[in-house]
């Protein structure tokens, strides 16, 4: 369900990036979540917005629900470079980590995190993150490690002065004001659904979205009584 997992998280990675109006968000990762995040970070009053994957239908995707500035992070020479390069050498007002440990970008990272498993995922977004987002920024976290350690560059951190923000969805705390988000317009949860599976088809759908099939985004799983009703 879109306003138990998808809304709340999405919501709350731009609440605790503490945007304020005119911010620039960077947001790492296009699944429904860095989507979300998008959508969710012009609420806080965000003055642009940028996504950056390397899944094409999925930034096309966020540059029409974010609406968001999208860019291939395999066409960029460094993503850190791009970012301090397209904010005039400062970095990002707020960084958003919304992959986690299954990120891409990075043959060191893919080896030590999810091939050999020695650290607790592959921790490229994050790195991005932190060297990305201004001295003073806010980095958000989301995207979901594991419970081992990870390689992270945290002299950046203190040298920068960053904060760092890390949660899973409040989604009690939220919800009531997410439902008032969606019945103003502000959010409309529906235009992320992509696919709509049949309970009994539940290792179908899990295999679409987790393999990136079919342009799928957001799957959602239909039981036999709501199809009956």
């Amino acid at each position: 369900m879109l306003l138990t997992d998808v809304v709340p998280t999405g919501y709350q990675a731009a609440e605790m990036g503490g945007i304020q109006r005119g911010d620039t968000v960077v947001i790492f990762g296009a699944g429904p979540v860095g989507i979300m995040a998008a959508r969710c970070s012009w609420l806080f009053g965000a003055g642009r917005v940028i996504v950056i994957d390397h899944i094409d239908y999925r930034l096309e995707f966020a540059q029409r629900y974010g609406p968001a500035e999208v860019y291939n992070f395999r066409s960029l020479d460094d993503p850190v470079v791009f970012i301090k390069k397209t904010t005039d050498s400062l970095g990002a007002d707020v960084c958003i980590d919304a992959v986690g440990g299954d990120a891409a970008g990075s043959a060191m990272h893919t080896l030590l995190g999810t091939k050999m498993k020695l650290e607790a995922g592959a921790a490229t977004a994050l790195h991005w993150a932190i060297n990305s987002v201004k001295k003073g920024g806010i980095v958000s976290i989301v995207g979901v490690y594991g419970p081992t350690g990870n390689v992270i560059p945290i002299g950046n951190v203190v040298n920068k002065g960053i904060t760092i923000r890390a949660n899973q969805a409040s989604v009690k705390r939220l919800l009531p004001r997410l439902i008032e988000h969606v019945e103003a317009g502000h959010i409309k949860p529906r235009e992320l659904i992509t696919h709509k599976v049949p309970l009994e088809e539940v290792s179908d759908a899990y295999h679409i979205f987790s393999a990136k099939l079919d342009g799928c985004i957001k799957p959602v799983l239909v039981p036999p009584s709501a199809r009956a009703s």
